[in-house]
């Protein structure tokens, strides 16, 4: 079903009909010929073809070979089950974190930013032709399908490799907790080992869930807007500040999230849950390909926000980036060293299990105030898009001034049904009555994401009360607000 819902935005929001397909508007005309003519279906033999296939799993091992060559350092994860802790290799640009290092490593480039700087030059020598970011654009549907399969490989693999894994094994190789109920289809899913790893021949060992957790797909994500920025220019011969703000909330996100990547050992999807389909869907096609929707949709509908719409949009952006920087770092911190002057003053809970629970400060005002921060940032995403919703008409004069800026021109479908470079022939995007219905589309993650919050937060919620018992119960107490202060 997911997939599919990736497939869904990919086609029904697209550079050759509309934003959603115009066969959609009118659902009493509806016929599925009409729809196939509205998104560009040639078929199920199109959504792959071997140059996305060479380029998807060349990605994957640039990922892996950055990550082996560049300077690293190694850190401890949490202590297991099993008393044991497990060792990670980060190419972060962050040396200085509360984490427990086991070798004092001196601050190591990122890979990402590696990689970035290869782009840049790149767009320097070639502009918005950059082979990359057109690649990435005829390509779309194409490179979506190769990450899909990738991950059915991998949760398909780490599952019938998890009944390998043996009591104390001396590589402290654990089952996740909810993961082995002996339910085939769950245990698949949501993950039946804790931290699968492999090790490769010049690459390493590679802990599977973690380096997917921030590796291929994070990155990719910022790929996937860069390339919606290149083909905005190619087509309307402009950058809108609606596509850069979107690009740059998202990049903010992501580079954070990669300089604190050890921070990341101690996430509930490390600590808890194991490798399934949940995750290695998530992080490889559902991330990168949902949550930059946005950006998509701008490329062939640029909206100009102005001053003020800037303004709002990055008040917005900064509370929450403040609320959830702020709220994880406080965590970590104590967590790490609770003597340290900036967190000493905080009053806490000293539970059975040895753990203290924080009663004031950040984590004072709800359970989990760091979520808060994280759907505020949802919303700097969604907000550029304005009242979305876009028609392309083709070979139409446009009647208004307003409608003039809009003229692009007509572009022939490429490789994965999109539009390529322009063409002499003109065509026009107008929102006409598709106005407000895009909105389905680039609010969306908006929605779901506070979806995704509140289940994350149940889940949260469900394992420290297994965890702490009585202590939790009185924690909730003192602290009753789950996410939002005074609301929920």
């Amino acid at each position: 079903m997911l997939p599919l819902v990736c497939y869904a935005f990919a086609f029904l929001c697209n550079d050759v009909s509309g934003c959603p397909a115009p066969t959609l508007l009118h659902p009493t005309r509806f016929s599925l010929e009409s729809l196939k003519r509205d998104v560009n279906w040639r078929g199920f033999s199109h959504l792959i073809n071997i140059q996305s296939v060479i380029a998807t799993l060349g990605w994957y091992l640039l990922s892996l070979g950055l990550n082996a060559v560049l300077p690293a350092q190694e850190v401890q994860g949490v202590k297991l089950r099993s008393g044991g802790r497990l060792k990670y290799r980060f190419n972060g640009t962050s040396s200085h974190l509360h984490v427990h290092f086991s070798t004092n490593s001196q601050q190591a480039f990122s890979s990402a930013m590696v990689i970035m700087g290869g782009c840049a030059v790149g767009t320097l020598l070639y502009g918005a032709d950059f082979p990359v970011w057109t690649f990435i654009w005829n390509n779309y549907v194409q490179i979506l399908t190769c990450n899909v399969l990738i991950s059915y490989f991998l949760a398909t693999w780490t599952y019938v490799r998890s009944f390998s894994v043996k009591p104390n094994d001396p590589s402290h190789r654990e089952l996740a907790q909810g993961g082995h109920t002996g339910n085939i289809p769950y245990d698949w899913f949501i993950g039946r080992e804790l931290n699968p790893r492999i090790t490769l021949p010049f690459f390493g060992t590679i802990d599977i869930k973690a380096w997917m957790e921030l590796r291929p797909g994070m990155l990719g994500w910022i790929l996937l807007d860069l390339a919606f920025i290149a083909h905005q220019y190619r087509a309307h011969r402009m950058v809108t500040d609606s596509i850069l703000i979107v690009t740059f909330s998202q990049a903010l996100y992501v580079f954070d999230a990669l300089y604190m990547e050890p921070a990341i050992l101690t996430t509930i999807d490390i600590i808890n849950d194991g490798f399934g389909f949940m995750l290695a869907f998530g992080d490889l096609a559902w991330l990168p390909f949902v949550y930059s929707l946005q950006a998509r949709y701008l490329a062939v509908h640029p909206v100009v926000l102005g001053p003020l719409g800037c303004l709002g949009v990055f008040a917005v952006q900064g509370t929450g980036y403040y609320i959830f920087r702020a709220a994880n770092n406080e965590k970590n911190r104590f967590r790490n060293n609770p003597h340290d002057p900036k967190v000493k003053h905080l009053t806490y809970i000293e539970t059975e299990a040895g753990s203290r629970l924080l009663t004031s400060g950040w984590w004072g005002t709800a359970r989990h105030i760091n979520y808060l921060g994280d759907w505020f940032m949802s919303w700097a995403y969604c907000l550029p898009t304005g009242i979305a919703g876009y028609i392309i008409q083709h070979n139409h004069p446009a009647h208004s001034a307003s409608e003039l800026d809009s003229v692009v021109g007509a572009s022939m479908p490429g490789p994965g049904g999109l539009l390529l470079a322009r063409q002499p022939v003109g065509a026009q995007v107008v929102q006409g009555e598709a106005r407000g219905w895009g909105m389905l589309v680039t609010y969306f993650f908006m929605l779901y994401f506070a979806i995704l919050l509140v289940h994350r937060e149940r889940r949260d919620e469900e394992k420290c009360r297994r965890k702490y018992g009585k202590d939790w119960e009185r924690y909730c107490r003192e602290v009753p607000w789950r996410i939002v202060p005074g609301v929920y």
